[in-house]
């Protein structure tokens, strides 16, 4: 047998080396075989107090069945896909106190893959600190006009928002019985590619959500009753309704991101 040098390979050594001189062929007087190496420390450095023998260079073989491959506590989650894609969007969710919007809105823009931006005409409404007109104290042209104020600014929010690139949606009690001043005005604030959707769930459920506010946000069952009925008028309006009163938080959210995405694919005429 040849190394890949071309230089002979050497006899095979006994493991006695005393028998090496003895051994047939061997020349007289050759010198002795050079022993084996020490076999080395399996640590770099001595080993510390108590451990355990090192085991096989590559440990023990996996056990039929079973992979070599790292298993995390926490495995990645995948993205989440929207019905409504990277669409630049303006929505208008519409409902009565208790209904949820403001809840589903801000979910549905947090759960996008796009930049979303969520605007609560009550948070915009509130930002008034002094001389704030709170309607439960009786409506009159103080609380009007505060409320007229809130929707201009939130629609040049949103215009500026889209502008950007951001897509936006708004949450507000609009009522189908004032044209105008609702639907109609929040068109002409945000522009005429406004999606409305209607959140509408059934009465009792609205009063049980609407007893768990607190402050300025929580009407009495009468009001509730009553904005609830007018809300009512939206059925047979053309505008898509979602009755979520079985529905949880993220359900919902994606109902909608649904109902959204049809309304792209097939926009309404006129």
């Amino acid at each position: 047998m040849q190394h890949g040098m071309g230089a002979p390979s050497p006899p095979h050594q006994p493991a006695d080396p005393s028998a090496w001189a003895h051994a047939p062929g061997a020349a007289q007087g050759a010198p002795p075989p050079v022993p084996p190496a020490p076999q080395q420390h399996p640590y770099p450095y001595p080993a510390p107090q108590g451990a355990p023998p090192p085991g096989p260079p590559h440990g023990p073989p996996p056990a039929p069945g079973w992979t070599s491959a790292p298993v995390t506590a926490h495995p990645p989650m995948p993205p989440v896909v929207t019905g409504t894609g990277t669409a630049t969007l303006a929505v208008l969710l519409i409902g009565p106190a208790g209904a949820g919007k403001t809840t589903v809105a801000r979910h549905w823009a947090r759960r996008r893959r796009v930049p979303t931006a969520h605007i609560s005409l009550d948070d915009v409404r509130e930002w008034v600190c002094s001389g704030f007109a709170d309607p439960q104290a009786g409506w009159n042209e103080n609380s009007e006009a505060q409320y007229r104020l809130a929707r201009r600014t939130c629609g040049f929010s949103a215009r500026n928002f889209l502008a950007n690139g951001i897509s936006c949606i708004l949450d507000d009690a609009v009522f189908p019985d004032w044209p105008v001043v609702g639907l109609g005005g929040w068109k002409r604030h945000v522009g005429p590619g406004l999606l409305p959707v209607v959140l509408l769930p059934g009465l009792d459920v609205v009063l049980e959500r609407n007893a768990e506010r607190s402050g300025n946000r929580r009407l009495s069952d009468e009001e509730v009753a009553a904005i609830h009925g007018r809300m009512a008028g939206w059925y047979g309006s053309g505008l898509p309704i979602i009755d979520n009163s079985t529905y949880d938080v993220e359900t919902t959210a994606r109902v909608l991101d649904d109902v959204l995405a049809r309304a792209i694919a097939s926009p309404p005429a006129g």
